[in-house]
């Protein structure tokens, strides 16, 4: 499968406009490190890609292998910004320094995850599950909203890829949108309603840009390993007893853009033009555990405007 949708995908990179830009929030492992190095491999190194994260030894790592792996390319460029995406005020910073040196995005991917079987609060009082995997998710795509407007104007690919659970939601309490009384397990499911509820939103509001929320499925990454949950780092230990069940972040890198190069503005896995719900083979999943209700919308995006103390872009 991962030779196949890599062999498309490098057709499909093919049609792009000269020197894509392409910023990954979490892009300095797991998933994220994955659709980077694909990335570069599709465009063959003539592309502007960020890495966003917090570990600047593995970003200069993997800038190392992206540039051996395309020796030829004479017009790309790779940079690494350090974010720690569930504090919101590095996330505006962060997002701002991207945006005055790439005032076009064509590529806003999203994957930076943590995980954890308590509930941890932030500095920022927020639930530290919810702003690595929503608040920041959402804070981001405010912040280079101007730089994905540059590129859909410019007649270029604008594509938001937010990686998570898309088909796997749960219903919310809108008397309780910061998931102060949920669970950990809830937390999972509203926060794919949360993210579904986030592209369409963006989506209305912004026609001509694309806002995917896809699954990736069970991918080999060091997510569980970095956990502050013993029980969860415990767990790594055993995945290799599932090997056959799982893929590799390379081959989920290319599943994954398969469907986000296939994806467009002018239709969507529901009513609304540019909001897609993707499997993790870029299949389209279509309304399956969708809780889409516009009165939800409306009351999220105004909690996240409060809570992540932004300016609507």
């Amino acid at each position: 499968m991962a030779s196949q949708a890599a062999t498309k995908n490098l057709a499909s990179a093919a049609k792009l406009a000269g020197n894509p830009v392409a910023v990954f929030v979490g892009g300095t492992s797991g998933i994220g490190q994955g659709m980077a190095e694909a990335f570069n491999r599709h465009t063959k190194g003539n592309s502007h890609i960020v890495l966003v994260g917090r570990n600047r030894v593995a970003a200069e790592g993997i800038i190392e292998r992206m540039k051996a792996a395309s020796p030829e390319s004479r017009t790309g460029s790779y940079e690494f910004v350090p974010c720690d995406v569930s504090l919101m005020s590095d996330v505006h910073k962060s997002s701002a320094e991207i945006f005055s040196r790439h005032p076009k995005v064509n590529f806003l991917v999203l994957t930076a995850g943590f995980m954890s079987t308590t509930r941890d609060t932030t500095p920022e009082g927020l639930d530290k599950k919810l702003a690595v995997q929503y608040y920041g998710r959402w804070s981001f795509i405010n912040g280079l909203l101007p730089s994905l407007r540059a590129a859909r104007d410019a007649g270029e690919d604008a594509k938001v890829f937010s990686v998570y659970s898309a088909g796997h939601g749960g219903d919310i309490d809108i008397n309780d949108l910061g998931l102060k009384k949920s669970t950990s397990s809830s937390i999972a499911s509203e926060g794919s309603t949360y993210n579904d509820l986030m592209c369409d939103e963006f989506a209305l509001r912004n026609p001509g840009i694309v806002f995917a929320h896809a699954d990736p499925g069970a991918v080999r990454t060091n997510l569980l390993k970095s956990s502050d949950s013993f029980l969860l780092r415990a767990g790594n230990m055993i995945m290799p007893l599932f090997s056959a069940l799982t893929v590799s972040q390379d081959e989920a890198g290319e599943r994954l853009w398969s469907g986000l190069y296939r994806v467009g503005p002018k239709a969507g896995s529901g009513e609304i033009p540019g909001s897609w719900r993707l499997a993790s083979k870029g299949e389209d999943v279509g309304l399956k555990n969708y809780f889409g209700k516009p009165e939800y919308r409306k009351a999220l995006w105004e909690h996240t405007l409060a809570e992540t103390k932004s300016t609507e872009a």
